[in-house]
């Protein structure tokens, strides 16, 4: 894998600083304000820019272990402040990290590989995830992050919210609450352009109907899901919160690492029992972690922090979703589709993996050497098998920029 340049994903407080700076700079176009507080009392910052009735809403930062939104913040923000007619009839609203807390344990900025960015990792358990905490907590144990969002949406109603999200390695993607007539062809254009694959069988997007390569819209309540083990259900997000409004979300995915395998819509030849093998190694892989964290537990004494809760998290999500992928291969199932869950069989063991390590580094354990090993040699196998290549910062977020601003007057049009 290629070296980065200099650029890195902004931190929080950089991207709070860049906000302040556009309001002092524009103060009848811009406010910047505090709408929450974290649960460790961190502020959640919203910029607004424009005046106009109708309001698009970007979320970013959702996730602490997908960088890539903060820089598509300070690329929207400065188009929209240039460019009149993006204002002209709708105001829009940037909430600068939905995780401030997570992306505080997330410390990897400017990841050089795959290894790098895992020995930094971190993403939260889903009840602490502002988005999905909905699907798996009853309304009064939200989090406050969840509530300061729900309340944004409450208060701008958005006509488009987008949240922006990405993948450590793979392809490019969108996931709507409702159908965008229009958005595929120009979002397409835009991957390949910036030489960024379209995901075209995303394991996230499972049984999912699409209305483009790569578009995928989701399917209403009285569907099955595709993985019912898994506790998350999006139809219970905050991504449906906008609906009641008359609004849709956008989910727009990056990748930091492109794969030229996961855009592959042949037919696979034999699905079932692919999705077998990799059910298997799925446990092998998750045994592995869990043999040297109940090894190491009673030497952990008072390390039961966030790190460790989520790594407990994930290792309790493998068994039934392997045994999800046992079951019957989806209809029309293509190598694309294979290839998105062979990564994510890889990646959930390995995020367990990273974040065990990190809480054994920090405890001196002496089974950090071993859990080490293991995590760089499954990193360098992720990067072998999916041919991984860098996509340089500034096509990230210029690509995410592109589906946001097409996404919005699409959308527009169709609500008018």
């Amino acid at each position: 894998m290629s070296l980065l340049p200099e650029l890195r994903y902004p931190s929080v407080p950089e991207l709070v600083a860049l906000a302040e700076a556009l309001a002092a700079r524009e103060p009848g176009l811009c406010t910047l304000r505090q709408v929450g507080r974290s649960r460790a009392g961190r502020p959640l910052h919203l910029l607004s820019v424009g005046h106009a009735r109708r309001a698009v809403l970007v979320v970013a930062g959702a996730h602490a272990n997908e960088p890539a939104g903060g820089s598509t913040v300070r690329v929207l923000a400065e188009k929209v402040l240039a460019e009149r007619e993006l204002r002209a009839d709708a105001s829009w609203h940037f909430l600068l990290c939905a995780d401030p807390d997570g992306a505080s344990l997330h410390v990897t900025p400017a990841p050089r590989s795959l290894l790098d960015y895992h020995l930094g990792f971190y993403r939260p358990t889903g009840a602490e995830q502002p988005e999905w905490s909905p699907s798996v907590l009853p309304p009064d144990r939200l989090p406050p992050e969840t509530r300061a969002l729900t309340r944004v949406i409450d208060e701008v109603r958005p006509y488009l919210q987008v949240t922006l999200h990405g993948t450590d390695l793979g392809g490019s993607w969108v996931q709507l609450t409702r159908d965008v007539p229009g958005l595929a062809e120009p979002f397409a254009k835009s991957a390949a352009e910036l030489h960024i694959p379209v995901e075209t069988g995303a394991s996230d997007a499972a049984g999912w109907p699409a209305s483009g390569p790569g578009v995928h819209v989701m399917p209403g309540p009285e569907s099955g899901l595709a993985f019912p083990s898994m506790p998350d259900d999006a139809r219970h997000s905050t991504w449906y919160h906008a609906h009641r409004y008359g609004g849709l979300t956008a989910v727009v995915e990056v990748p930091m690492w492109a794969s030229d395998l996961v855009d592959d819509p042949a037919p696979h030849p034999a699905p079932e029992a692919a999705l077998r093998r990799l059910a298997r190694r799925l446990l092998r892989d998750s045994l592995e972690v869990e043999r040297i964290l109940v090894e190491a537990l009673p030497r952990l004494h008072g390390a039961d922090g966030p790190l460790l809760r989520a790594s407990r998290w994930a290792l309790e999500l493998i068994p039934g979703l392997a045994e999800d992928w046992t079951h019957t291969a989806p209809a029309g199932t293509t190598m694309a589709y294979v290839g998105s869950v062979d990564a994510f069989g890889r990646r959930l063991p390995l995020r367990a993996a990273a974040m065990l390590l990190r809480v054994l580094r920090e405890a001196d354990d002496r089974a950090a050497p071993r859990l080490e090993q293991l995590v760089a040699s499954w990193c360098d196998a992720f990067a072998t098998r999916f041919r991984a290549r860098w996509v340089p910062l500034e096509h990230q977020a210029e690509h995410q920029s592109r589906t946001v601003l097409v996404a919005a007057q699409q959308a527009r049009e169709q609500a008018a």
